[in-house]
């Protein structure tokens, strides 16, 4: 749409995404020779300065996490894209390596350049096969072009584990282990795979790098929230008219983004609530639709940007029944390795079976707001802050 601020998704419909040539002559590679002419400690540091945050959901400040794993002494690094996207209602990591790949290994590379790392990994979700596909012909291309350098690139398939979309958990998989999040500290950027230095960044944060290093920080960080600078991917799902793939600026609000990109409800029908950033995300109501779609203002209402899913619901939702299956969705997911998780998704799930059919009671919502302060997010980040045993 022509009120869309284009960067991640800059050459979206422009190029072909396995002919190289084709990125190459739309500038592509330039940024990775430009960053490899700066010291390592410059590049981070003008990552750090343009305010890029991760696009994966935790929102950490990518140049420092860079700095981390620089600073480490090790004799092996690796640099790891997670392109789980086990997200329900999210796709939009999946757009951006269907039609832009070499932005993504481009990225990677500057990424392996700053850290002092010559292996990188891309752990693309099981149901992804024919990306798979076009990563590895990507792949292949660059390597015949040469312009990786030293660096090489490797793609792992994930088995639909939706825990897997977890760094560790991630990482546990690449290893050959069952996917489960691990204990931290400490955290992969200091003691990753294979007890190695590892920087684990999503597709979309990648893919925003060689438009920063090209244009540099200044730019990128006057764009969107001073924050949370740059633009969001967004997919749109639901009761909307347009449902579709869009990149914003990151001052954008909920309601610009339903009402103006989405073209409004579907049908005529009133609006009652969106869920932002995946079925762990909260409902936002109507009284909220002017927040910025920005990580910090997300948060400052309860609610998450996560991985960028948009699901509006129109007035003819049963919100009993939108909550039963997320919690459906949870239990079936739950990885089990922590006992809130694991028995606490099936006791919510069954009594949101029994809400749903109308047989809920007081006792049992009070139960369910206890368990919630538990499960399934609240365990996580409290299970997994115990000493790491394994390295």
């Amino acid at each position: 749409m022509a009120e869309e601020m284009r960067i991640v998704l800059r050459n979206y419909g422009k190029i072909d995404p396995l002919n190289i040539d084709e990125y190459i002559n739309a500038g592509g590679y330039k940024s990775l020779e430009k960053a490899r002419s700066m010291s390592q400690p410059d590049l981070i540091e003008e990552v750090k300065k343009s305010g890029l945050r991760g696009r994966g959901g935790a929102g950490f400040n990518t140049g420092t996490k860079w700095g981390f794993s620089y600073n480490t002494k090790a004799d092996q690094k690796y640099v790891v894209c997670n392109a789980d996207e086990g997200e329900p209602g999210t796709y939009k990591d999946r757009i951006i390596m269907e039609n832009d790949p070499q932005s993504l290994l481009e990225g990677m590379a500057i990424c392996g350049y700053a850290i002092g790392s010559d292996k990188g990994y891309i752990y693309c979700r099981g149901e992804y096969p024919y990306v798979v596909e076009i990563l590895n012909k990507a792949i292949e291309q660059a390597k015949a072009k040469g312009v990786l350098g030293d660096f090489d690139i490797e793609v792992r398939m994930g088995a639909g584990a939706y825990v897997c979309g977890e760094e560790s958990a991630l990482i546990e998989s690449i290893e050959g282990s069952r996917g489960e999040p691990r204990f931290k500290p400490p955290f992969p950027p200091v003691i990753g795979l294979w007890g190695k230095p590892t920087i684990v960044n999503n597709v979309e944060t990648f893919a925003n790098l060689p438009a920063i290093i090209e244009k540099g920080a200044d730019w990128y960080a006057g764009i969107g929230a001073s924050a949370y600078p740059g633009t969001k991917v967004l997919t749109l799902t639901g009761d909307i008219n347009n449902r579709m793939v869009i990149e914003v600026p990151t001052d954008t609000t909920i309601r610009e983004v339903i009402f103006n990109y989405g073209g409004g409800m579907a049908g005529g029908k009133k609006f009652k609530a969106v869920q932002i950033g995946g079925t762990s995300g909260g409902f936002i109501p109507e009284a909220l639709l002017d927040t910025q779609i920005d990580f910090n203002s997300m948060g400052a209402i309860g609610a998450t940007l996560g991985s960028g899913a948009v699901f509006v619901m129109d007035e003819t939702r049963d919100m009993v029944d939108v909550v039963e299956k997320i919690t459906k969705f949870f239990e079936h997911e739950s990885c089990g390795k922590c006992t809130p998780c694991r028995e606490g998704t099936k006791r919510m799930h069954e009594m949101l079976k029994r809400f749903k059919a109308g047989q809920g009671n007081s006792d049992e919502m009070a139960r369910m707001e206890r368990l919630v302060r538990l499960c399934p997010q609240h365990a996580c980040a409290v299970w997994v802050r115990q000493p790491q045993p394994r390295y």
